[in-house]
């Protein structure tokens, strides 16, 4: 084989966790591996060997080495797993520390292989392996994987079997023969998931809980922002140590005397983790000197990366590379560093001067001027943090990341993201709904469309509709406040109080004009105002007091309290803050307040609980403030109540016809539109069912056509101005016999001629279809969010009026009742003016097929389907645009991989 001509595909290389937490490189196999695998195959142990080959093979040939290592990448593939190693005589090398390679022997069939380095046996290295080899496979029209395995090995074929892939086995000839379906099912998704987070949450781990921290200066204190950033981190260190032990290498000047200062890098020893205030042209040096010290990640706070150009991105990407290599997570650059408060073990690895109080909010941001705001609000209000993460340009750990381990975190109770931007959003939003069933999820963003890019974050270009990212939002399940001030609003309630159990408010406040405002106010917010509502003037007596806080928190009474004590000319003396502290504290019900001169989490609203433990009240400059907080809080408790629903699997699909019919439409690597019978095609392998029509141009011609598809028909112009203009005259239905067609056509030809210019136009004759509402359905493959369905109903109006809802596969059932519902037009479906409903689970049917289809091919770059007909039993697609283009790769396929 000429190697040299060989096509490297470079999208097979990626980063990833491993089961420790650690980092692993895969790529494929290249023929300058040869020395590499030699030593890989010698290093393993007789029965790692014998396993695989089924022989006791000391040493490979050269023709056997050239074999495994010269491959075509389509008909024989092989990735390999390395890390950077180092010769006897110091030189850099890669080692093989893994292989998965597989052979195409019938069409859509090839055998599969695994090896694996003793050392990284049962660290999930397999796993991974069969996921990116799998998506390789596909990529090459492999839709069945087979292998021999000895009934030895054991562990072999336990990958195949938890994968969550369709496999069958029997034993033949003494060997187990393994086959495995490559299409991918709800249990392999899920144990791709369920892998994905307990890899990269351990990852987490590995940063959240270093105790010996190494922070390397500059090693001149000569005002340059580098060090600044040093002097920063020592200077907050000696303020506040917590647990850590913190050591320094080229500090910018004298260091505290708790702080240990190294000579050298042979004289850092052993540490868990890096904090970086260098120049980005020494970083990277600092980066390769960590292999070998047990860092399991470093911070980078200082800049000059993305945001500097091209070649500053360049060396990002190298950075992050040369990290995952050594078996790193890093976070930066531009970050503001990491903390934590647990008990015993609090992690001060920040520029933070004051660390928050302890906590049970876990808090994320990227740029640390973000942080520096957060921190001095969570200062402010008193309220505590499990961790705080700045991941600054999020050039490898995100929010992704620390959701996963949030998850499992016992300290963390309420999640906190502020983002400037997200660069996986259906990753995100697949976290986010596993996450936001168990712990609360409140989220602010800079930007509210996705389509602003901060500079420094390398972000894909979105051509999504700017409601996108709310969508995804409540599609994921999570809170979205409006900015940092409501996120720390919603936050401080979740911290403090219990998730309410329903939506009746009870309103205490200090006058009945200011209980009518608030009552206003809670109607907005979606609450219902309880009777149970009251108020005290000022100079109200204890008796008085006791009274009406008692009939408020009585059993059913209400579900939430807001109180209000605003006196406008005597001072506020304490007394309703009191009660209402002990009340709430008695019933554990859900309270918020606004009282003159009370913020954040005063000890004024502080009670203790039938339990022993201090409740407090959350208090709000504003009554506005308290009761939008409260809103989002009881909206989120009804949310988890509810059930999210099952992924979509319409019966009648068949992906492996699509797959097929697109690849040989694309084999040319070129994008194109489909026609009408290939867009038919197309659309039947997921089971719906486009209209017949027929292109005409002259009255004999659309006569002959109707009468092969069956009176009556309607006459429509295949322009797309008039296509769908009934009002223009570009439609003309329900026609019943050959004098009124030819007419028609005629008329149709004056429009045409009239408006367009168009002497000869093309006209489409179809059958008709039962009466109902028109809807349009889309879907789009976006370069950032990825796939997109959006409906609608039909009209110039909606148009006009953007109604339009949109979701992001894979969908539930949930979501596409939500998809159909929540349009401002939905009455019209639901029997809205006395008409009759329309087969709303029809519709629900064909969006469930479109979100399928758009979820399987990531080529399917358009997709209209208007009009969408819905009837009262049926829902009729009468015309389908369909644009095909060659995939890109999604930011979130059915492979795990970090950044790059």
């Amino acid at each position: 084989m000429d190697s040299s001509h060989v096509d490297y595909p470079v999208e097979w290389e990626a980063d990833v966790v491993l089961r420790d937490g650690s980092t692993m490189h895969l790529r494929p196999i290249r023929p300058e591996d040869a020395d590499a695998l030699q030593r890989f195959h010698v290093g393993q142990s007789e029965r790692s060997t014998y396993l695989r080959f089924f022989a006791p093979i000391a040493r490979l040939t050269d023709r056997e080495l050239r074999r495994l290592v010269e491959v075509d990448h389509r008909e024989r593939v092989a990735i390999v797993a390395v890390r950077p190693g180092r010769d006897e005589d110091g030189t850099d090398r890669e080692d093989i520390l893994g292989v998965a390679r597989f052979d195409v022997i019938t069409d859509g069939e090839a055998e599969v292989a695994f090896n694996i380095a003793d050392s990284l046996q049962g660290k999930g290295l397999a796993s991974v392996l069969l996921e990116h080899v799998a998506v390789a496979a596909r990529e090459r029209g492999v839709r069945r994987f087979t292998a021999e395995v000895l009934p030895q090995n054991g562990s072999m074929l336990g990958v195949f079997r938890d994968a969550g892939y369709q496999i069958s086995q029997h034993l033949d000839d003494g060997f187990v023969s393994v086959g495995i379906d490559l299409d991918p099912t709800e249990k392999s998704r899920a144990v791709m998931a369920d892998r994905e987070h307990r890899t990269e949450a351990r990852s987490m781990a590995g940063l959240l809980s270093a105790r010996r921290v190494l922070l390397v200066g500059p090693g001149a204190d000569d005002g340059t922002p580098e060090s600044l950033l040093a002097r920063r981190v020592l200077d907050a260190y000696s303020i506040d140590p917590g647990d850590t032990e913190l050591v320094v290498l080229d500090p910018p000047g004298a260091v505290p005397g708790s702080v240990q200062q190294a000579a050298g890098w042979d004289d850092v020893g052993a540490i868990d983790l890096a904090v970086l205030a260098v120049a980005p042209e020494d970083a990277l040096a600092a980066v390769r000197r960590l292999d070998g010290t047990g860092a399991r990640g470093v911070v980078v706070l200082s800049g000059g990366y993305a945001e500097s150009g091209p070649e500053g991105l360049e060396r990002r990407r190298e950075l992050v590379r040369t990290a995952h290599a050594a078996g790193m997570r890093l976070v930066g650059p531009v970050s503001y560093g990491l903390l934590t408060t647990t008990p015993g073990s609090a992690l001060r690895a920040s520029l933070a001067e004051r660390p928050p109080p302890a906590g049970v909010v876990g808090l994320f941001c990227q740029s640390a001027a973000a942080a520096v705001t957060l921190t001095a609000t969570l200062e402010r209000r008193g309220l505590g943090v499990s961790s705080m993460v700045s991941a600054g340009h999020r050039a490898d750990v995100s929010g992704n990341d620390l959701m996963q381990y949030w998850q499992d975190d016992d300290a963390t109770e309420v999640v906190c993201l502020y983002l400037e931007s997200i660069g996986n959003p259906r990753k995100f939003s697949r976290i986010a709904r596993r996450l936001s069933a168990v712990k609360p999820i409140v989220v602010a963003t800079a930007g509210r469309s996705g389509h602003v890019v901060p500079p420094g974050h390398a972000v894909r270009a979105t051509r999504a509709p700017r409601r996108l990212l709310d969508e995804l939002l409540r599609q994921s399940g999570v809170i979205q406040a409006e900015n940092t001030h409501q996120l720390m609003d919603v936050a401080q309630v979740l911290a403090h109080q219990p998730l309410p159990a329903g939506n009746r408010v009870g309103i205490l406040a200090s006058s009945a004009a200011l209980a009518a405002l608030v009552a206003e106010a809670a109607a907005s917010a979606g609450l219902e105002v309880a009777t149970s509502s009251d108020y005290l003037p000022p100079h109200a007596h204890e008796e008085d007091i006791a009274r009406t806080v008692d009939a408020l928190y009585a059993p059913d009474a209400c579900d939430v309290v807001v109180a209000v004590d605003v006196p406008v000319v005597q001072p506020r003396t304490g007394a309703i803050a009191h009660a209402v502290a002990q009340a709430a504290a008695r019933t554990g019900r859900t309270t918020v307040a606004s009282m003159l001169g009370l913020h954040g989490m005063p000890d004024e609203l502080a009670a203790v609980g039938p339990d022993g433990r201090v409740v407090r009240i959350p208090a709000f400059s504003t009554p506005e403030d308290a009761v939008v907080a409260l809103g989002k809080v009881v909206e989120h408790a009804e949310q988890r109540t509810e059930t999210r629903g099952h992924e979509v699997a319409p019966e009648g699909v068949d992906s492996r016809c699509a797959r097929a019919l697109v690849e040989q439409w694309l084999a040319d690597g070129e994008g194109r539109e489909l026609d009408g019978h290939e867009a038919a095609e197309l659309l039947a392998c997921y089971g719906i069912r486009l209209w017949e029509s027929r292109p005409v141009r002259a009255p004999d011609e659309a006569v002959a056509a109707a009468e092969e598809l069956g009176w009556p028909v309607a006459l429509k112009s295949t322009s797309p101005a008039l296509r769908h203009r009934n009002d223009l005259g570009g439609v003309r239905l329900d026609i019943t016999d050959a004098e009124d067609l030819r007419e028609d056509v005629g008329r149709l030809r004056a429009v045409a001629t009239a408006l367009l210019g168009d002497e000869s136009p093309e006209f489409e004759v179809q059958s008709m279809a039962p009466a109902g509402v028109a809807c349009v359905v889309r879907s789009a493959e976006d370069p950032l969010f990825g796939p997109m369905v959006s409906f609608g109903l039909a009209g110039d109006a909606v148009d006009l009026l953007d109604d339009v809802a949109h979701g992001i596969p894979p969908l539930t059932d949930v979501d596409i009742t939500a998809l159909v519902s929540t349009v401002r037009a939905a009455p019209r479906l639901y029997g809205y003016g006395g008409a009759p409903p329309a087969d709303v689970d029809a519709l629900e049917d064909v969006l469930a097929r479109v979100s399928v289809m758009a979820d399987d091919l990531p080529e399917l770059a358009s997709l209209e389907m208007y009009p969408v007909v819905v009837a009262e039993q049926g829902a009729s697609v009468l015309h389908a645009a369909v644009r095909l283009r060659p995939a890109g790769r999604r930011a979130d396929g059915l492979r795990r991989a970090l950044p790059g």
